[in-house]
């Protein structure tokens, strides 16, 4: 019967403060936004030897709070070099500051059942790429980053969405790890 929703909703006596907890939240967010620089200096920038490579953290929640949707790095590639070979849920987009190389992208498909399983294409698409380029890897694609100069470094900065952790999806998987990265002069 329409409206026989009137007689029961104010049932109950569970009580909850979700919204003073929101205006207090954004409050102190606001107050420890404000602390943070507009600039980051690159000495505030950490380094990371990781599995998929050198990197220079640009923006990652704990660094620089007020950026709150995108992580961002700066990668390089030794001479002849290449980074990991992993996957992500999130899309990323690659800015090439410097050098010439390729990436190769495997489309990965999944059965879902219990949990995710993941297909992963036998064959990689190829995309070659040089200094001012901009690469796109679609979500969940599996992919792998390689300099094609014997003599000189590539360099690129890699960002991607971070709604995906936020949303409880923001799984990453190395497949292959990159080779020992040997620190450059003036890096």
């Amino acid at each position: 019967m329409p409206y026989e929703e009137a007689k029961k909703w104010r049932k109950g006596n569970r009580q909850a403060s979700y919204y003073a907890d929101d205006l207090k939240r954004t409050k102190e967010e606001k107050k420890r936004d404000d602390a943070y620089p507009k600039a980051v200096k690159p000495d505030e920038m950490p380094w990371e030897d990781s599995p998929h490579g050198k990197l220079k953290h640009l923006a990652r929640e704990g660094i620089n709070a007020r950026i709150k949707d995108i992580d961002m790095y700066m990668q390089e590639l030794p001479a002849g070099g290449r980074s990991g070979k992993h996957r992500h849920t999130a899309e990323e987009l690659m800015f090439i500051v410097e050098g010439r190389g390729y990436s190769l992208h495997w489309d990965v498909d999944f059965d879902l059942d219990e949990a995710y399983k993941w297909h992963t294409a036998e064959e990689p698409k190829r995309f070659d790429w040089e200094e001012g380029d901009l690469v796109y890897i679609p979500v969940n694609t599996v992919h792998q980053h390689f300099n094609s100069d014997p003599d000189k470094p590539a360099r690129f900065i890699s960002a991607s969405n971070r709604i995906y952790k936020t949303l409880g999806w923001g799984d990453v998987e190395e497949l292959e790890e990159a080779p020992p990265f040997e620190k450059k002069t003036g890096l």
